[in-house]
Protein backbone atom coordinates (compact mmCIF):
# COMPACT_ATOMS: atom_id res chain seq x y z
CA UNK A 1 0.00 0.00 0.00
CA UNK A 2 2.80 2.42 0.89
CA UNK A 3 4.51 1.65 -2.39
CA UNK A 4 1.30 2.33 -4.32
CA UNK A 5 0.83 5.62 -2.48
CA UNK A 6 4.42 6.63 -3.28
CA UNK A 7 3.91 5.88 -6.97
CA UNK A 8 0.75 8.00 -7.02
CA UNK A 9 2.55 10.89 -5.34
CA UNK A 10 5.37 10.66 -7.87
CA UNK A 11 2.86 10.67 -10.72
CA UNK A 12 1.07 13.74 -9.33
CA UNK A 13 4.38 15.53 -8.81
CA UNK A 14 5.42 14.72 -12.34
CA UNK A 15 2.11 16.05 -13.69
CA UNK A 16 2.47 19.21 -11.60
CA UNK A 17 6.01 19.85 -12.83
CA UNK A 18 5.29 19.09 -16.48
CA UNK A 19 4.09 22.63 -17.39
CA UNK A 20 7.18 24.08 -15.71
CA UNK A 21 9.53 21.77 -17.59
CA UNK A 22 7.80 22.51 -20.89
CA UNK A 23 8.04 26.23 -20.21
CA UNK A 24 11.75 25.82 -19.47
CA UNK A 25 12.30 23.93 -22.73
CA UNK A 26 10.38 26.60 -24.60
CA UNK A 27 12.38 29.38 -22.97
CA UNK A 28 15.68 27.71 -23.79
CA UNK A 29 14.57 27.14 -27.39
CA UNK A 30 13.57 30.78 -27.84
CA UNK A 31 16.80 32.00 -26.25
CA UNK A 32 18.94 29.75 -28.46
CA UNK A 33 17.15 30.80 -31.64
CA UNK A 34 17.43 34.49 -30.82
CA UNK A 35 21.04 34.31 -29.66
CA UNK A 36 22.25 32.22 -32.58
CA UNK A 37 20.99 34.80 -35.06
CA UNK A 38 23.56 37.33 -33.80
CA UNK A 39 26.50 35.19 -34.89
CA UNK A 40 28.00 34.27 -38.24
CA UNK A 41 25.93 31.32 -39.54
CA UNK A 42 28.91 29.36 -40.88
CA UNK A 43 31.01 29.70 -37.73
CA UNK A 44 27.96 28.90 -35.60
CA UNK A 45 27.28 25.75 -37.65
CA UNK A 46 30.88 24.61 -37.10
CA UNK A 47 30.57 25.23 -33.36
CA UNK A 48 27.18 23.53 -33.05
CA UNK A 49 28.51 20.55 -34.98
CA UNK A 50 31.41 20.12 -32.55
CA UNK A 51 29.16 20.69 -29.53
CA UNK A 52 26.58 18.15 -30.70
CA UNK A 53 29.34 15.59 -31.26
CA UNK A 54 30.79 16.18 -27.78
CA UNK A 55 27.44 16.06 -25.98
CA UNK A 56 25.73 13.49 -28.17
CA UNK A 57 28.32 10.78 -27.66
CA UNK A 58 27.33 10.81 -23.97
CA UNK A 59 23.59 10.37 -24.53
CA UNK A 60 21.53 7.19 -24.81
CA UNK A 61 20.64 8.18 -28.39
CA UNK A 62 24.27 7.48 -29.25
CA UNK A 63 23.74 3.84 -28.29
CA UNK A 64 20.51 3.74 -30.31
CA UNK A 65 22.33 5.12 -33.34
CA UNK A 66 25.14 2.60 -32.99
CA UNK A 67 22.68 -0.31 -32.73
CA UNK A 68 20.79 0.92 -35.80
CA UNK A 69 23.97 1.27 -37.83
CA UNK A 70 25.21 -2.19 -36.87
CA UNK A 71 21.87 -3.68 -37.93
CA UNK A 72 21.77 -1.76 -41.20
CA UNK A 73 25.45 -2.29 -42.13
CA UNK A 74 26.58 -5.63 -40.65
CA UNK A 75 29.51 -5.64 -43.09
CA UNK A 76 31.04 -2.44 -41.70
CA UNK A 77 33.82 -2.46 -39.10
CA UNK A 78 33.39 -0.87 -35.64
CA UNK A 79 35.67 1.95 -36.76
CA UNK A 80 33.48 2.65 -39.80
CA UNK A 81 30.35 2.62 -37.64
CA UNK A 82 31.86 5.13 -35.20
CA UNK A 83 32.95 7.42 -38.04
CA UNK A 84 29.42 7.43 -39.48
CA UNK A 85 27.90 8.06 -36.04
CA UNK A 86 30.24 11.00 -35.45
CA UNK A 87 29.06 12.47 -38.74
CA UNK A 88 25.44 12.02 -37.68
CA UNK A 89 25.96 14.13 -34.53
CA UNK A 90 27.94 16.75 -36.44
CA UNK A 91 25.18 17.04 -39.05
CA UNK A 92 22.48 17.31 -36.37
CA UNK A 93 24.31 20.15 -34.65
CA UNK A 94 24.70 21.99 -37.93
CA UNK A 95 20.99 21.62 -38.69
CA UNK A 96 20.23 23.21 -35.33
CA UNK A 97 22.50 26.19 -36.02
CA UNK A 98 21.15 26.62 -39.54
CA UNK A 99 17.56 26.57 -38.31
CA UNK A 100 18.04 29.97 -36.64
CA UNK A 101 19.00 31.45 -40.03
CA UNK A 102 16.24 29.91 -42.14
CA UNK A 103 15.04 33.29 -43.35
CA UNK A 104 18.23 33.87 -45.35
CA UNK A 105 20.08 30.56 -45.59
CA UNK A 106 18.49 29.94 -49.01
CA UNK A 107 20.02 33.05 -50.48
CA UNK A 108 18.41 32.88 -53.90
CA UNK A 109 17.11 36.17 -55.30
CA UNK A 110 14.71 35.64 -58.25
CA UNK A 111 15.29 39.26 -59.27
CA UNK A 112 19.04 38.61 -59.49
CA UNK A 113 19.48 34.95 -60.50
CA UNK A 114 23.10 35.58 -61.47
CA UNK A 115 24.15 35.99 -57.83
CA UNK A 116 25.84 32.88 -56.40
CA UNK A 117 23.89 30.73 -53.96
CA UNK A 118 25.10 28.21 -51.40
CA UNK A 119 22.58 25.75 -52.89
CA UNK A 120 23.39 24.01 -56.17
CA UNK A 121 21.10 22.01 -58.47
CA UNK A 122 21.79 19.34 -61.04
CA UNK A 123 20.45 20.25 -64.50
CA UNK A 124 17.95 17.38 -64.33
CA UNK A 125 16.64 18.44 -60.92
CA UNK A 126 16.11 21.97 -62.16
CA UNK A 127 14.34 20.68 -65.27
CA UNK A 128 11.99 18.50 -63.20
CA UNK A 129 11.32 21.29 -60.72
CA UNK A 130 10.44 23.78 -63.44
CA UNK A 131 8.07 21.28 -65.07
CA UNK A 132 6.28 20.53 -61.80
CA UNK A 133 6.07 24.20 -60.87
CA UNK A 134 4.65 25.33 -64.20
CA UNK A 135 2.31 22.48 -65.24
CA UNK A 136 -0.61 23.79 -63.15
CA UNK A 137 -1.13 20.37 -61.54
CA UNK A 138 -0.69 19.08 -57.97
CA UNK A 139 2.17 16.80 -56.92
CA UNK A 140 3.49 15.18 -53.75
CA UNK A 141 7.08 15.53 -52.56
CA UNK A 142 8.57 13.29 -49.88
CA UNK A 143 11.76 13.88 -47.95
CA UNK A 144 13.74 12.27 -45.13
CA UNK A 145 15.85 13.40 -42.19
CA UNK A 146 18.92 13.60 -44.41
CA UNK A 147 21.37 16.50 -44.73
CA UNK A 148 19.30 19.53 -43.77
CA UNK A 149 15.66 18.48 -44.02
CA UNK A 150 14.34 22.00 -43.34
CA UNK A 151 15.69 23.43 -46.60
CA UNK A 152 13.44 21.81 -49.27
CA UNK A 153 10.46 23.88 -48.14
CA UNK A 154 12.55 27.05 -48.40
CA UNK A 155 13.68 26.12 -51.89
CA UNK A 156 10.12 25.51 -53.03
CA UNK A 157 8.98 29.00 -52.05
CA UNK A 158 12.21 30.70 -53.19
CA UNK A 159 11.69 29.32 -56.69
CA UNK A 160 7.94 29.97 -56.92
CA UNK A 161 6.41 26.57 -56.04
CA UNK A 162 3.05 26.75 -54.24
CA UNK A 163 3.53 24.21 -51.44
CA UNK A 164 1.72 22.92 -48.36
CA UNK A 165 4.12 21.41 -45.82
CA UNK A 166 3.17 18.76 -43.26
CA UNK A 167 5.12 19.15 -40.01
CA UNK A 168 5.11 17.71 -36.50
CA UNK A 169 4.74 20.04 -33.54
CA UNK A 170 7.18 19.83 -30.57
CA UNK A 171 5.72 18.72 -27.23
CA UNK A 172 6.44 22.09 -25.62
CA UNK A 173 3.89 24.76 -26.60
CA UNK A 174 6.40 27.58 -26.07
CA UNK A 175 9.02 25.82 -28.19
CA UNK A 176 6.34 25.11 -30.78
CA UNK A 177 5.47 28.79 -31.09
CA UNK A 178 9.12 29.80 -31.43
CA UNK A 179 9.87 27.12 -34.02
CA UNK A 180 6.70 27.74 -36.02
CA UNK A 181 7.44 31.47 -36.14
CA UNK A 182 10.85 30.62 -37.59
CA UNK A 183 9.42 28.13 -40.07
CA UNK A 184 6.71 30.50 -41.19
CA UNK A 185 9.31 32.62 -42.98
CA UNK A 186 9.33 31.73 -46.70
CA UNK A 187 8.08 28.18 -46.07
CA UNK A 188 4.68 28.10 -47.71
CA UNK A 189 1.54 26.79 -46.02
CA UNK A 190 2.35 24.86 -42.83
CA UNK A 191 -0.04 22.06 -41.85
CA UNK A 192 0.54 20.51 -38.40
CA UNK A 193 0.24 16.74 -38.09
CA UNK A 194 -3.07 15.71 -36.51
CA UNK A 195 -6.44 14.16 -37.20
CA UNK A 196 -7.47 16.81 -39.70
CA UNK A 197 -4.11 16.92 -41.49
CA UNK A 198 -5.04 14.36 -44.21
CA UNK A 199 -8.18 16.37 -45.02
CA UNK A 200 -6.22 19.63 -45.29
CA UNK A 201 -3.52 17.99 -47.41
CA UNK A 202 -6.12 16.43 -49.71
CA UNK A 203 -7.80 19.80 -50.04
CA UNK A 204 -4.47 21.40 -50.94
CA UNK A 205 -3.95 18.84 -53.72
CA UNK A 206 -7.46 19.38 -55.04
CA UNK A 207 -6.68 23.10 -55.17
CA UNK A 208 -3.65 22.38 -57.34
CA UNK A 209 -1.03 22.88 -54.61
CA UNK A 210 2.06 20.75 -54.07
CA UNK A 211 2.20 18.78 -50.82
CA UNK A 212 5.44 17.87 -49.03
CA UNK A 213 6.14 15.60 -46.05
CA UNK A 214 8.83 13.61 -44.25
CA UNK A 215 8.31 9.85 -44.54
CA UNK A 216 11.20 8.12 -42.78
CA UNK A 217 10.14 7.71 -39.13
CA UNK A 218 8.43 4.85 -37.30
CA UNK A 219 4.64 5.17 -37.37
CA UNK A 220 2.90 2.84 -34.96
CA UNK A 221 -0.36 2.60 -36.91
CA UNK A 222 1.40 2.47 -40.25
CA UNK A 223 1.81 -0.16 -42.94
CA UNK A 224 4.56 -2.76 -43.03
CA UNK A 225 7.59 -1.91 -45.15
CA UNK A 226 11.14 -3.22 -45.35
CA UNK A 227 14.00 -0.82 -44.62
CA UNK A 228 17.58 -2.12 -44.78
CA UNK A 229 16.24 -5.67 -44.83
CA UNK A 230 14.20 -5.29 -41.64
CA UNK A 231 10.47 -4.81 -41.13
CA UNK A 232 9.26 -1.43 -39.90
CA UNK A 233 6.13 0.75 -40.05
CA UNK A 234 5.61 3.64 -42.47
CA UNK A 235 3.03 6.41 -42.33
CA UNK A 236 0.52 5.64 -45.14
CA UNK A 237 -0.68 9.25 -45.55
CA UNK A 238 1.24 9.83 -48.79
CA UNK A 239 -0.21 6.75 -50.52
CA UNK A 240 -3.73 7.49 -49.27
CA UNK A 241 -3.49 11.01 -50.67
CA UNK A 242 -2.45 9.64 -54.07
CA UNK A 243 -5.43 7.28 -53.95
CA UNK A 244 -7.63 10.31 -53.27
CA UNK A 245 -6.01 12.69 -55.79
CA UNK A 246 -3.83 10.94 -58.35
CA UNK A 247 -0.73 13.03 -59.00
CA UNK A 248 3.03 12.59 -59.48
CA UNK A 249 5.25 11.55 -56.54
CA UNK A 250 8.81 12.82 -56.31
CA UNK A 251 11.50 12.59 -53.65
CA UNK A 252 13.58 15.59 -52.64
CA UNK A 253 16.79 15.66 -50.63
CA UNK A 254 19.34 18.24 -49.57
CA UNK A 255 22.90 16.89 -49.42
CA UNK A 256 25.45 18.65 -47.24
CA UNK A 257 28.62 19.56 -49.14
CA UNK A 258 31.97 20.94 -47.91
CA UNK A 259 32.37 24.65 -47.17
CA UNK A 260 28.81 25.16 -45.92
CA UNK A 261 27.23 24.38 -49.26
CA UNK A 262 24.37 22.08 -50.23
CA UNK A 263 23.10 20.21 -53.26
CA UNK A 264 19.36 19.97 -53.87
CA UNK A 265 18.19 16.89 -55.76
CA UNK A 266 14.76 15.97 -57.07
CA UNK A 267 14.14 12.34 -57.94
CA UNK A 268 12.44 11.04 -61.02
CA UNK A 269 8.77 10.26 -60.57
CA UNK A 270 8.12 7.36 -58.18
CA UNK A 271 5.28 5.39 -59.72
CA UNK A 272 2.60 4.23 -57.26
CA UNK A 273 2.02 0.50 -56.99
CA UNK A 274 -1.41 -0.74 -58.04
CA UNK A 275 -3.38 -3.85 -57.11
CA UNK A 276 -5.11 -6.24 -59.53
CA UNK A 277 -8.08 -3.89 -59.84
CA UNK A 278 -5.87 -0.92 -60.75
CA UNK A 279 -6.36 0.87 -57.43
CA UNK A 280 -3.41 2.43 -55.60
CA UNK A 281 -1.87 -0.19 -53.30
CA UNK A 282 -1.11 1.60 -50.02
CA UNK A 283 1.53 -0.80 -48.68
CA UNK A 284 3.21 -1.30 -52.05
CA UNK A 285 3.41 2.42 -52.73
CA UNK A 286 4.92 3.14 -49.32
CA UNK A 287 7.45 0.38 -49.93
CA UNK A 288 8.45 2.05 -53.20
CA UNK A 289 8.92 5.37 -51.38
CA UNK A 290 10.84 3.72 -48.53
CA UNK A 291 13.17 2.02 -51.00
CA UNK A 292 14.09 5.42 -52.47
CA UNK A 293 14.86 6.74 -48.98
CA UNK A 294 17.03 3.68 -48.28
CA UNK A 295 19.04 4.31 -51.44
CA UNK A 296 19.64 7.89 -50.27
CA UNK A 297 20.76 6.79 -46.82
CA UNK A 298 23.12 4.16 -48.21
CA UNK A 299 24.80 6.87 -50.26
CA UNK A 300 25.18 9.33 -47.35
CA UNK A 301 24.79 7.32 -44.11
CA UNK A 302 26.52 9.97 -41.97
CA UNK A 303 23.88 12.56 -42.95
CA UNK A 304 20.79 10.58 -41.88
CA UNK A 305 19.25 10.75 -38.41
CA UNK A 306 20.02 7.27 -37.04
CA UNK A 307 19.22 8.38 -33.48
CA UNK A 308 15.56 7.34 -33.38
CA UNK A 309 14.22 3.78 -33.27
CA UNK A 310 13.28 3.12 -36.90
CA UNK A 311 12.76 -0.56 -36.08
CA UNK A 312 10.78 -1.78 -33.04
Amino acid sequence: MNRLLLLRLKARLRDALKPLSEAAVGGITIALLRTTRFFDPDKTADFFGRAALFIGRRLREDRIGRENLKAAFPEKSPEEIEKILAGVWDNLGRVGAEFAHLDHIWDYDPDHPERPSRIEFSPRSKELFDLLRDDGKPAIFFASHLGNWELPALGAVAHGLDAAILFRRPNSEAADRAIENTRRVKMGTLIPAGRDAPFKLGQALQNGQHVAMLVDQWFGNGVDVTFFGRKTKANPTLARLVRQVECPIHGVRIIRLPNHRFRAELSEEVKPVRDASGQIDIQGTMQAVTSVVESWVREYPDQWLWLHRRWR
